[in-house]
């Protein structure tokens, strides 16, 4: 598990948070394109912080039923390895934007119980991979990034094919359980590492990633 776990950092939004997440081992860092996050980021500000690490982590786009004209702006301007669909795109949405883009594309699902995850079925071979986070609470706008878990034993009987991303709510002091139980080949985190919403914060950072190495360790 220590040489093939992927680490995703989403919602980035400074240089110095990218420089270090890369630094840390962060396979894959995330730009937010949704007007009502807070870590909502610009395409072009986060096409000069794609730069600064480009060839050392993918850069993955997060959108929320963004249309044509929105995606082709991001894939312009950021040049995404991966798209990431976070809102309610349909199997032939998903595969209409794959096409059209030439990019793998991930599509987000949110869990809450066992029945949240027959919808797996749908995407299956249309989707490049599949990054679990938890339902959102009632009153939030947001999809993501709410730093709410949901039950990882759920994922016990998820088919072993099934290539996921686990999120929602992990930080330091669970991830390490996180990863013994669900097992999954990613990790993504947003809030997790952060003081305040939106806010990165340097030494979060540095916790989080030293409670995966020591989770790597003891497995």
């Amino acid at each position: 598990m220590l040489m093939t776990l992927d680490i995703k950092i989403c919602g980035l939004k400074t240089e110095e948070t990218i420089d270090r997440a890369v630094a840390l081992g962060a396979t894959h860092v995330g730009f937010i394109f949704f007007a009502k996050s807070p870590r909502h980021i610009e395409p072009a500000d986060a096409g000069r912080l794609a730069d600064r690490v480009r060839g050392r982590a993918k850069i993955v786009s997060v959108s929320v039923d963004a249309d044509n004209d929105d995606l082709d702006e991001i894939i312009d301007l950021i040049r995404p390895d991966i798209l990431q669909l976070h809102g309610r795109e349909t199997p032939e949405r998903v595969l209409t934007i794959k096409a059209v883009s030439g990019l793998p594309v991930w599509k987000a699902l949110s869990i809450a119980d066992a029945d949240d995850l027959k919808r797996i079925d749908a995407y299956d071979g249309i989707a490049n991979r599949f990054l679990l986070d938890a339902k959102p609470p009632r009153n939030s706008e947001l999809p993501g990034g709410n730093g709410v878990s949901f039950d990882w034993r759920l994922l016990d009987g998820l088919d072993e094919s099934v290539d996921y991303m686990l999120s929602g709510g992990l930080n330091k002091d669970n991830v390490g359980e996180a990863l013994r139980i669900a097992r999954p080949r990613g990790i993504d985190t947003s809030s997790g590492v952060e003081s305040s919403p939106g806010v990165k914060d340097l030494k979060m950072m540095d916790a989080f990633f030293e409670a995966v190495r020591l989770a790597q360790v003891a497995a």
